[in-house]
């Protein structure tokens, strides 16, 4: 170990992983190698170069480390909310407050849902979930990008294989395609956003094409304006039929001119469109979750007392109306508060910081207020100079299922891909019986 950094790693008191988020620097992200995968995905579309200098704070310079015990809490939470969300009474209640798309259910469960946390000493607490989450084909990517200072280390880190997580990503897909009553596989595949190229995750549409592309699946990336409905299918202005649509836009619900085609396309079934209004509505209105942590709501909907208890440490969340403004208000200090369709921390406000003139965007409806969880930390390396980042925890699931977690580091309100050492990390995970692995002056640098 000769990492002036890693000579400055002490064991010290807490969980193991804890003290590697504060004190290990021996592992690092080769984001060189990840950005040459995605320029060779890319097939000369457009240089990795040039959007590596576009983003260049997309991916963190060290991974996050989280212990065996937090991921199983993390999956226990993911599985309870999805086997609610197939209850009956619980469908009643949020499409009752959902879309109208939404009461259209085609099949598909929703490709790719992504389940946020953050770290907490009582255990891992769910922040929201998502459709359309992002980043799952770039954090394969870099996982396998962790470069760690000695064999030592390198034997306890190693990552999930790229191979598994697109076997189990293929069988996604093919799984949605089958649930909307399809045979064999999709002939033409559509990756569908706003103005594409110009998504800041850009890059992971060019790694699902290249992934779809090689399991035969030819492989669109477009806007949903230039998408039409002709003779019940959805093609292309160019005439060309699409059968799958990994939905990556997020105009949840279907519901701008934009997005007419698309909508029509999945209410007649005119195309798989995964995910949908439906799974939106089920899933990830941020409104469900002043359902899901309300012990005593839960029970009136018939929910098993298990799950309500694997659902008691979701933060309370409130809807925010005129009847409960004023004493919202008064206790904004411990809250959050979210738009109910919103994402990407846009037009959320930390409650302690919240303006007057903010307050009135919050209480004209649509809102709810989250008690607060503080995030836990993770020390990254500044140009060899070890600063704090904030961190959350993903995991990208399918049918309650994991795929991969990984983190997202950032300063600031909310996760932004604009701080220097931030971005997407890959996650290490520590078993529950780890030590620390140290050099030979004692100082602690991984586990083993």
């Amino acid at each position: 170990m000769t990492d002036d950094l890693t000579s400055n790693c002490s064991p010290g008191p807490g969980p193991l992983q804890d003290r590697l988020n504060r004190d290990c620097f021996c592992i690092d992200v080769d984001e060189a190698s990840v950005w040459r995968a995605v320029d060779a995905a890319a097939g000369g579309v457009i240089s990795g170069q040039a959007l590596a200098q576009e983003r260049p704070h997309l991916f963190s310079t060290g991974p996050a480390f989280i212990s065996q015990d937090e991921v199983a809490a993390m999956e226990a939470v993911a599985g309870a909310i999805e086997t609610v969300a197939e209850l009956p009474a619980f469908q009643a209640a949020v499409l009752a407050w959902g879309p109208a798309s939404a009461r259209t259910a085609q099949g598909p469960r929703g490709a790719l849902m992504g389940y946020d946390f953050h770290l907490t000493p009582d255990g891992p607490k769910l922040i929201e979930v998502n459709t359309n989450a992002g980043g799952a084909f770039l954090n394969a990517l870099l996982a396998q990008a962790l470069a760690a200072c000695c064999p030592e280390v390198a034997a306890v880190t190693a990552p999930r294989s790229l191979a598994e997580f697109e076997d189990a990503v293929w069988e996604m897909f093919q799984a949605e395609w089958r649930l909307q009553g399809k045979t064999g596989k999709p002939a033409l595949a559509a990756i569908v956003d706003d103005a594409p190229q110009g998504q800041y995750l850009y890059p992971e549409f060019l790694l699902a094409q290249a992934f779809l592309g090689r399991r035969g699946v030819e492989t669109l990336i477009v806007d949903p304006a230039d998408l039409r409905m002709v003779d019940g299918r959805l093609t292309t202005t160019d005439g060309l039929a699409i059968d799958l649509v990994y939905n990556r836009h997020c105009d949840f619900g279907l519901e701008t001119p934009q997005t007419a085609a698309l909508r029509e396309a999945y209410l007649s079934g005119g195309a798989v469109v995964t995910p949908n209004p439906r799974n939106h509505a089920l899933l990830a209105d941020k409104r469900n979750l002043t359902l899901l942590s309300d012990p005593e709501a839960l029970a009136r909907l018939g929910v098993a007392p298990h799950l309500i208890t694997a659902l008691r440490g979701l933060p309370r969340a409130r809807l925010v109306t005129p009847a409960n403004a004023e004493a919202l208000w008064a206790q904004r200090k411990s809250l959050f508060f979210k738009p109910a369709a919103g994402h990407a921390g846009k037009a959320v406000y930390r409650g302690d910081k919240i303006t007057r003139g903010a307050w009135a965007t919050v209480t004209a409806g649509g809102y709810i207020a989250q008690d607060f969880a503080a995030p836990s930390e993770r020390r990254v390396r500044i140009a060899g100079d070890p600063q704090v980042r904030k961190m959350d925890v993903r995991l990208y699931t399918y049918a309650g299922k994991t795929l991969m977690a990984a983190a997202r580091l950032y300063s600031g309100q909310t996760t932004n891909f604009r701080t220097p050492g931030g971005g997407f990390a890959p996650v290490v995970v520590v078993a529950s019986d780890a030590v620390a692995w140290t050099d030979g002056n004692g100082q602690l640098c991984a586990p083993t």
